[in-house]
């Protein structure tokens, strides 16, 4: 007898060559509905106790402490670290940066870039591991939901289980719970770059800008949603640190190792079962407190190499084996960028200026035939103390300021100036027309041990002085 659900298929089906009514053709119509991916199921990760778990757990409080803590620090009574975007200031401790300084905060990252390179090369994955944002944070919210759904049994059964009184507090706690971390977590971040105090003061009365509300809730959510619900998915679809990271692996690259040697084959048996004689491995549950219980030896699953493995080498052999070209090379490499950072930093000027013709007035004449030119300079104090300052030009013979400007500086101010320089007729005849270098000199006044006024510091910037035809 005919299958009735194949006649209902073939009765259903389209002539050959004919689209059915999706628009597919003969057998694409049946490929349609397979499914290319599978549901991801969810994981309830076991509370877990160890050495490697008591690093983790380090690494957490060291990296938050830091995070949550820093903005709060003070130094020569303003925050110790400022990205103060509006004034356009950056304070890193003693260190006062302006956007011209930003090479600096290029060399930082470009340091912690090759500071990571080097780590992963020799130990692997170990800002995965250990220092991980996602990491960190994923580990927090899940200490939260065990603290408030219980351990992994619990928790599956809470999941399993109707939706009872207990369900729904246990449930609505935790996302609470969640909700508050991410919009502190935001709010700390946003504090790196309006000072944190009067941040958190215009929080609490709900005064926050419109540009303090999205960044604070956009990082807030984006904490929330990462952690609580994406978890190791970020890792896998979303992190680019992931997908180029193995290019710095090699054999002697320090990874989570299995030994195949001992697990291998595996299969069940009871705690006093001699595996050697069964013919199985070691293999239990990749789990040191697992091995304790069996009475096997640690070290299954380990931090080792694969050369490691494959030659039975010892500790020390594996250290000797740090120093290979790729460690070597990017070692040096660091240590070049590191000598040059420091370099700069100890030879960097205590001020900056900046020399910008003044387009709304052009070189004109003036007074007894002389030609003037107007500039306006920018001079900003790079310290936390106050500035005096003398301005100066030459470059063209007779040259002068119109009035030799002396100016001071409040701490970490930036100020523009304007000035006028005029040369007489004759210098402009002998220049002829056209614009001609000078250099403005602007030096740093102090005192001397018997308190005259002294140029301790100049700096000279050039500019054109421009004689009209």
């Amino acid at each position: 007898m005919r299958d009735p659900a194949a006649a209902s298929a073939g009765a259903a089906a389209p002539p050959s060559g004919q689209p059915d009514a999706k628009g597919l053709v003969g057998d694409d119509a049946v490929v349609a509905v397979v499914s290319l991916y599978q549901k991801q199921k969810k994981i309830y990760a076991r509370a877990v106790s160890g050495l490697f778990a008591t690093w983790r757990w380090s690494l957490v409080w060291f990296t938050q402490i830091l995070f949550y803590g820093l903005p709060w620090l003070e130094w020569n009574q303003r925050q110790l670290v400022l990205f103060d975007l509006g004034a356009r200031r950056f304070y890193i401790g003693p260190l006062v940066l302006y956007p011209q300084d930003f090479i600096f905060l290029t060399g930082i990252l470009i340091i912690s870039a090759y500071a990571l390179f080097l780590f992963t090369a020799v130990a692997g994955r170990l800002w995965c591991g250990y220092a991980c944002p996602q990491t960190v944070y994923t580990e927090i919210f899940m200490w939260v939901e065990r603290k408030i759904e219980g351990d992994r049994i619990a928790r599956m059964r809470l999941d399993d289980g109707p939706w009872t009184l207990n369900k729904l507090w246990r449930k609505s706690a935790k996302q609470v719970a969640w909700i508050v971390m991410g919009l502190w977590t935001g709010l700390t971040f946003v504090g790196y770059f309006t000072p944190i105090k009067t941040l958190v003061a215009s929080a609490a009365s709900l005064g926050l800008g419109p540009w303090e509300w999205f960044w604070v809730l956009f990082y807030g959510m984006a904490t929330y949603g990462n952690a609580g619900f994406m978890r190791e998915q970020v890792c896998k679809y979303m992190c680019p640190y992931a997908r180029f990271q193995s290019a710095m692996f090699d054999k002697d690259t320090l990874i989570i190792s299995y030994d195949t040697e001992r697990g291998e084959p595996r299969g069940s048996r009871s705690r006093k079962a001699d595996p050697g004689k069964l013919g199985l491995g070691a293999c239990i549950d990749v789990c040191d407190g697992v091995m304790d219980k069996m009475g096997y030896a640690r070290g299954l699953v380990r931090y080792d190499t694969q050369n490691g493995l494959a030659q039975h080498l010892t500790p020390r052999q594996r250290l000797a084996r740090i120093f290979r070209p790729r460690v070597l090379v990017y070692t040096s490499i660091l240590g070049i960028i590191l000598l040059g950072f420091f370099i700069a930093l100890a030879m960097r000027h205590p001020f900056k200026v900046d020399v910008v013709r003044d387009r709304a007035s052009l070189a004109r004449l003036v007074d007894n035939g002389q030609i003037e030119n107007v500039f306006r300079l920018q001079i900003m104090n790079a310290t936390e103390q106050p500035q005096h300052y003398r301005v100066a030009v030459q470059g063209l013979p007779g040259i002068t300021l119109e009035a030799l400007p002396e100016l001071a500086l409040a701490p970490a101010e930036a100020r523009w100036v304007t000035v006028s320089a005029r040369i007489p007729a004759e210098a402009a005849q002998q220049a002829g027309a056209g614009a001609h270098a000078i250099q403005f000199q602007i030096g740093l006044l102090t005192t001397d041990a018997a308190g005259q006024p002294k140029t301790d510091l100049a700096l000279s910037e050039k500019s054109t002085f421009v004689v009209p035809r």
